[in-house]
C-alpha cells in the first residue's frame, strides 16, 4: 500500500501544450491532424475518415502554448504557487516518430531530460502519462491504430525506453490517459477509424483489450526496471445517477457505470468482470485473447487509480429522459435539474466528487489520485490585463472540500492536481477560449496573441491552499 504525503499539484498534456509538432524529429500524433472547432474538429473526432486527407487552415496542437520552448518559464510560474507535483505526458511520436522505429529519437529524449531535471530542481514530483491521446499517426496508417495487436509491442518498446531513461527520476506513471474514452471517441482514445467496420463495437473493445494487455506489460516491465516505480491506471470518472427512482432508470445507471468501470476493473482487479460477458454478447463482441493474456492481466495490476473528475452524469430510459440530453459532453449525459451548468455543457457537482471517490475506493481498495479537476470557461481580462476569476476559485474550493470529506470517509488519496493550470488547448474543441488555468496565456482560438503568461486571481488563491495544506480555502 502506498503511504505518502498528500501532493498538491498541476496537470497538463503534451499534445495540448507543447507545440513544436514536427520539431527535432517528432512524428505526427493523431491529435496533430485535428483542426480547430471552426473547421470541424468535433465532427472529425467522431468521423475522422472525412478529414484525414484534407489540408485545413488551422491545427491548434501544432503550436499549442509553445511549452516546448517555454517550459522553464512555465515551471518557474508553477513553482511560484508552491506546486508539489507536476503531471504531464511524454509524446510517444516525439520519441518514436513512426511509433515502431528501431531506435528512439534522441532529440526528443533530450527535451524530456531537461524538463524532468527542471521539475526536480524546483522540487516538483513528476507524474507522467505514457500515452495521453497521443498515438503516433503512422501506426494508424500502418496498423489501423490499437485494433492491431502489433501496437502492443510498439507501445511496450517505447515504455521500456522511457522507464530505463528516467529510472530514479520519475516515480509516478500512468499507462493510458482516461482509458474508458476509447468507447466514446475511438479515434482519440485508440487511433481507430471505425466507419467501415461491420461491428464498430468489436473493433473498439478489441483495441481496448490490446491497451489493457499493453498496460499490464508496462506495469510488469516498470516494476522490474525500478521496484520504486508506482504505476497507475486512469479513467474519466463521474458516477451515473438514475434519472428518476423508476427501477428502469436505476438499472440504466447501473449498466452505464458498469461500462464506465469495465477497463479499470481489469487493470485494478486483474480480470474481466462477470458483467462483461453479457455486455460483449449483446454487442456481438468476441474478444481475441492470446495465450498468457489472462495470467498477465492478473499478475500486473495497477498500483493506484488515477482519475479525472469534472462532473457527475445522469442516465435514464423513456421519452422524457431522451429529451434531456446535454450537448457538449464526450460522455453522453442527461440534464440534472439540481445542478448548474457551464457554457460548454458541463454540470457542476462537487458532491458528486465525494460520491465518485467513495465508489472507486469501495470498489478497488487501492489509493486514488485525482489527477484532473477544473473549470473550463471564458476569461475576460480587465483593462490592466488581470483576470478576476472568482468563479474558478469557487469551483475549485467546493471540489477540494468534497475531496476532503471523501478522505474523512476513509478514502486514501495521493493528491489533487488541478487541470490545465496554465491555459492550454482544450482536447475536445481545440479552443483557447475554454480556459482552465490559474495562469492566463495570451492566445486566442485562431492562434493569435503574444503567448505572454499572466497569473490570474486564482493563482494566489491556490498558492495559499498549497501553503496551508488545504486548510485555507477562503
Amino acid at each position: 500500500m502506498i503511504s505518502e504525503k498528500f501532493m498538491w499539484g498541476a496537470a497538463m498534456a503534451a499534445n495540448q501544450c507543447e507545440g513544436a509538432y514536427l520539431e527535432e524529429g517528432k512524428g505526427l500524433s493523431i491529435v496533430d491532424l485535428l483542426p480547430d472547432a471552426a473547421h470541424g474538429r468535433w465532427d472529425m473526432l467522431y468521423h475522422p475518415e472525412k478529414y484525414l486527407d484534407k489540408e485545413l487552415e488551422f491545427y491548434p496542437s501544432h503550436e499549442a502554448i509553445d511549452f516546448y520552448h517555454r517550459f522553464r518559464e512555465d515551471l518557474e510560474l508553477l513553482a511560484g504557487m508552491g506546486i508539489q507535483a507536476f503531471r504531464t505526458s511524454i509524446s510517444w511520436p516525439r520519441i518514436f516518430p513512426n511509433g515502431d522505429d528501431s531506435e528512439p529519437n534522441e532529440k526528443g529524449l533530450e527535451f524530456y531530460d531537461r524538463l524532468f531535471a527542471e521539475c526536480r530542481r524546483l522540487n516538483m514530483e513528476p507524474v507522467v502519462t505514457l500515452c495521453h491521446f497521443d498515438t503516433p499517426y503512422a501506426l494508424v496508417k500502418k496498423y489501423g491504430g490499437w485494433k492491431d495487436r502489433r501496437a502492443v509491442d510498439a507501445y511496450c518498446r517505447y515504455c521500456e525506453t522511457i522507464f530505463r531513461r528516467y529510472r530514479g527520476i520519475v516515480r509516478y506513471w500512468i499507462t493510458f490517459n482516461e482509458i474508458n474514452m476509447i468507447t466514446h471517441i475511438p479515434y482519440l482514445g485508440g487511433g481507430l477509424l471505425i466507419e467501415g467496420e461491420d461491428n464498430p463495437k468489436q473493433a473498439i473493445y478489441q483495441a481496448a483489450h490490446h491497451q489493457l494487455v499493453a498496460s499490464a506489460r508496462a506495469v510488469q516491465m516498470g516494476h522490474e526496471i525500478d521496484p520504486e516505480n508506482r504505476i497507475g491506471c486512469m479513467l474519466a470518472a463521474g458516477s451515473f445517477y438514475p434519472y428518476s427512482c423508476r427501477p428502469e432508470d436505476v438499472l440504466e445507471s447501473l449498466e452505464k457505470n458498469h461500462e464506465n468501470y469495465l477497463f479499470i476493473d481489469v487493470q485494478a482487479r486483474g480480470a474481466y468482470p462477470a458483467y462483461a460477458e453479457r455486455l460483449f454478447e449483446e454487442n456481438g463482441v468476441v474478444l481475441k485473447m492470446e495465450e498468457g493474456d489472462s495470467s498477465l492481466l492478473s499478475r500486473n495490476t495497477a498500483d493506484y487509480i488515477a482519475f479525472s473528475y469534472y462532473s457527475s452524469r445522469l442516465a435514464g430510459t423513456g421519452e422524457e429522459a431522451r429529451k434531456n440530453v446535454v450537448d457538449g459532453n464526450a460522455v453522453t449525459t442527461l440534464r440534472n435539474p439540481y445542478l448548474d451548468i457551464t457554457a460548454w455543457g458541463r454540470q457542476i457537482d462537487p458532491v458528486g466528487l465525494r460520491i465518485t471517490m467513495n465508489e472507486l475506493y469501495d470498489r478497488y481498495q487501492k489509493p486514488l489520485f485525482l489527477v484532473e479537476n477544473g473549470l473550463g470557461c471564458e476569461d475576460i481580462p480587465d483593462e490592466s490585463g488581470f483576470v478576476q476569476d472568482d468563479y474558478r476559485i469557487d469551483y475549485a474550493r467546493r471540489h477540494i472540500l468534497q475531496m476532503q470529506e471523501a478522505i474523512k470517509d476513509g478514502v486514501k488519496c495521493l493528491g489533487y492536481l488541478a487541470w490545465g493550470t496554465i491555459d492550454l488547448i482544450s482536447a475536445g474543441g481545440g479552443e483557447m477560449k475554454k480556459r482552465y488555468g490559474f495562469i492566463y496565456v495570451d492566445r486566442d482560438n485562431n492562434g493569435k496573441g503574444t503567448m505572454k503568461r499572466r497569473p490570474k486571481k486564482s493563482y494566489e488563491w491556490y498558492k495559499r491552499v498549497i501553503a496551508s495544506d488545504g486548510t485555507k480555502l477562503d
